[in-house]
């Protein structure tokens, strides 16, 4: 078992994302984005996170006295990369608030865990803090998720449930595995007659075509007006190198000089295309003419 195999592994359990703050020792605002929280106790209401030890902020966590939890929201990818990388003045970028304490607390959250240090207890490269809640604030919102290295939103994923035809971007080395039609190239497509589930009838309609993928986010639903046909395409990853016949790989750069099956299909091609360089996609939601781009990792 190697450290990458062991990241991999722990990356397989889907998580909400948060971000922890307080202040250091001269005052200033610090925080990270965390997927290592927990909740241990409601009486006394105790929970927990685990700051890495190699966080520029560590000390200040080590040592601080108060710190609060902020549970993002779906739509707050933009708050966790922050804090997961940005090197300036984080809070300057992101909207918040002062709890009780003097502690930063991030704006929209669905939750805001206000604790004061319960423990601090050493463990490998992080340490687990154990947090006594004095405060919480919360809303009814969806939360932001978080699995194999990408975030996925629930709440938007469920509204693409409707049923119609869904389909998968399936990845592979930096190619795509795309259907040849009379009409053009399409992703791999599958027809779906009921709604709900559709995850597992899209990885069951795969399989029967004899391919074995690991599904992502919603990547694409749209519905097609005239007929009013819905079509949700999700990302998918796979190490399957041979194809079933009527598809073959097609190099990512390729994808826009492809003829393909519809215009709707061909834009959001060329929109993996675009988005597939920096590894940063979005969901779009709408009809074949118009719709909305939201930003998902």
């Amino acid at each position: 078992m190697t450290p990458e195999d062991l990241r991999t592994g722990f990356g397989r359990f889907m998580t909400g994302v948060t971000v922890v703050t307080a202040r250091d020792g001269s005052g200033a605002p610090v925080g990270f984005t965390a997927n290592s929280f927990t909740s241990v106790s409601l009486d006394p209401p105790l929970l927990l996170v685990c700051p890495g030890r190699f966080l520029s902020s560590f000390a200040a966590f080590e040592r601080c006295s108060h710190f609060a939890v902020n549970v993002l929201a779906e739509g707050q990818e933009d708050v966790s990369n922050t804090f997961a990388g940005y090197k300036g003045d984080r809070f300057a970028r992101v909207p918040h608030g002062i709890n009780a304490d003097g502690v930063p607390v991030i704006d929209e959250a669905v939750a805001q865990f206000s604790c004061r240090t319960e423990q601090v207890i050493p463990a490998g490269d992080h340490i687990i803090l154990v947090g006594h809640v004095m405060d919480i604030a919360q809303r009814d919102a969806p939360g932001l998720g978080y699995v194999g290295g990408r975030y996925f939103s629930l709440g938007l994923e469920r509204d693409t449930g409707a049923a119609g035809f869904c389909g998968a971007i399936i990845e592979r080395d930096g190619h795509v595995l795309m259907q040849t039609t009379a009409q053009g190239m399409q992703p791999v497509l599958v027809e779906d007659a009921a709604p709900g589930a559709q995850r597992a009838r899209l990885a069951d309609g795969l399989a029967a075509l004899g391919i074995t993928a690991e599904i992502d986010q919603v990547y694409s639903a749209f519905t097609q007006r005239g007929t009013g046909r819905r079509f949700t395409y999700y990302l998918a990853r796979t190490a399957q190198q041979a194809v079933p016949e009527g598809m073959v790989w097609v190099p990512i750069t390729a994808l826009p000089t492809l003829a393909f099956a519809s215009a709707p299909v061909g834009q959001m091609m060329a929109r993996f295309a675009l988005e597939a360089r920096t590894g940063t996609f979005a969901l779009y939601l709408g009809d074949a003419e118009a719709g909305d781009i939201h930003t998902l990792s």
